[in-house]
């Protein structure tokens, strides 16, 4: 009996119906929201490997690579993938937690990590932030 994903993103649906539902989770908790690289294999030391574990890391690997080759018909050592958020509580305290990710100097998709917020989300508040001429409407 499959799992229903129907509720999931698209991507998300399509990772857990390759590597089961529990690694679509931890994928979109680890790195929701940022663009990952996913290699053809990924060594044992991998984030990938360490996030889902080796099983659902090959299976992933094989599926994301075999269709970008199917796709364009080259030969590809990994593909870039946008994952899409997991849930991440209410929108003000992840920009709060996007802003003071931000504050103590982490990266983009570090801050978007963090906060469960998407990188391009987390772009648009530290161009707020740089403009500090630019109020708040909330």
């Amino acid at each position: 009996m499959k799992a229903d994903v129907s509720h999931l993103p698209p991507l998300l649906a399509e990772i857990a119906e390759v590597a089961g539902p529990v690694a679509a989770v931890q994928l979109a908790k680890a790195k929701g929201g940022t663009e990952c690289y996913i290699p053809a294999r990924a060594p044992d030391d991998h984030w990938l490997v360490q996030c889902v574990g080796r099983e659902a890391a090959d299976k992933l690997c094989a599926h994301f690579v075999a269709a970008i080759e199917s796709d364009s018909g080259k030969s590809r050592h990994g593909v870039k993938i946008l994952l899409p958020l997991g849930d991440s509580g209410t929108a003000a305290d992840a920009r709060r937690r996007a802003r003071e990710a931000l504050d103590n100097g982490a990266s983009l998709s570090e801050a978007a990590r963090r906060s469960g917020l998407h990188q391009r989300t987390v772009q648009n508040i530290r161009a707020r932030m740089k403009d500090k001429r630019q109020g708040s409407l909330f």
